[in-house]
């Protein structure tokens, strides 16, 4: 810290740490538990789990609690301590149909194989503030819990799997498929080998699966809205869990470790003419968590970056993958909040400089007049 240089420095350091943690304790109220975060802040620890890198719901509720809030703060803390962990190997791929759903619904079909599921959501209330939420007393809780059990007392539980919606359409040949790697290929890994340009699909939908969901989607809009040319439309989006397989390492039998909540989506862009004939370009994006708007805005980026156009900035691949992800954005953004003395007294120098010879020159003139 450049701070340490000056008079008294690591005291101002030190007490300028407390500080925070004060402002975080203030007040009356009980102390936020990591659990309740964990618990009734799910959609904001499933972000700092992606943006995080680090599938942890425990570990990402503590990281929002430590950094009172600030999503950003709180991934880099995950990031931070994932970093310190053994790489144990990598888990076996899995197809999503093996996911257990929790939410699925399709904008392209009114009527799917398995049915529309809405699940947990509220994308179908008003936004208008709901004041009953300054009630948070066990008795509207058991109220709650008991108006669901009897809503939902006769419905039939969800089958162990569905169908992928898009497949209708590949059996009648209206999908432009993606060359996929060699599945004997080696696994891709930004995490330990640095992006190289052009990239390949693995890697840029591993760089939007942790990038931060602002931007993300910051992108995705510049292009839904007129400077890019894809115009989208939801194939199937859904959020459940995907098991977790790994090989023994002993025996290297196949084996199911547990699971992981994540949110996928897939969607129909503009139809294409290349070889094959008219059919619809695909979009992908998977990500940790409960996080709607981020797997649908890594579709349309991926469906983007593959014009090969580079024409608007959410079409090079360069520029999408160089500035979503939000640790290290945030990073040169606040570095500079550190002491840049010695930068800028040289600035300073150099610009007196340079204004003692514009007025010389300018004095200069006037004589001559």
């Amino acid at each position: 810290m450049g701070y340490v240089a000056v008079k008294g420095g690591i005291d101002a350091i030190e007490n300028a740490c407390k500080a925070f943690l004060f402002e975080r304790m203030k007040g009356t109220t009980a102390p936020l538990g990591v659990d309740q975060i964990r618990d009734q802040l799910f959609l904001l620890v499933d972000r700092v789990m992606g943006e995080g890198s680090l599938y942890a719901p425990d570990l990402a509720a503590m990281a929002v609690k430590q950094a009172a809030g600030d999503t950003l703060e709180a991934a880099f803390l995950l990031r931070a301590y994932r970093t310190t962990r053994p790489r144990l190997g990598y888990s076996v791929a899995q197809p999503s149909t093996q996911m257990r759903i929790v939410r699925r619904i399709s904008a392209a079909f009114k009527d799917v194989p398995g049915g529309q599921v809405l699940g947990s959501t509220n994308d179908y209330t008003l936004r208008l503030l709901n004041f009953e939420m300054t009630d948070s007393s066990k008795f509207r809780k058991i109220k709650l819990v008991n108006e669901i059990l009897r809503s939902t007392g006769s419905t039939e539980p969800l089958p162990d799997s569905f169908p992928r919606v898009i497949d209708i359409l590949r059996k009648e040949n209206l999908i432009v498929e993606t060359k996929r790697p060699a599945r004997d290929g080696a696994t891709f890994d930004v995490t330990k080998d640095s992006l190289l340009f052009p990239a390949p699909r693995s890697a840029a939908l591993q760089s939007m699966a942790r990038g931060e969901t602002g931007g993300l989607l910051l992108l995705a809009y510049s292009n839904m809205r007129g400077y890019g040319n894809i115009h989208p439309t939801i194939g199937e989006l859904r959020v459940g869990y995907m098991p977790l397989r790994v090989r023994h390492p002993v025996s290297g039998e196949i084996y199911t470790a547990g699971e992981v909540k994540v949110t996928e989506a897939e969607i129909l862009a503009k139809f294409t003419e290349k070889t094959g004939g008219p059919r619809f370009t695909v979009g992908y994006g998977l990500c940790f968590g409960h996080n709607e708007v981020k797997a649908i805005s890594m579709a349309i980026l991926d469906r983007s970056i593959q014009t090969g156009t580079a024409a608007t900035p959410s079409e090079d691949a360069e520029f999408v993958l160089s500035h979503i992800d939000g640790i290290e954005s945030m990073g040169f953004c606040n570095h500079w909040k550190l002491p840049h003395y010695v930068d800028f007294q040289s600035d300073l120098d150099r610009l007196r400089r340079a204004k003692d010879i514009y007025e010389s020159q300018r004095m200069d003139q006037q004589k001559k007049r």
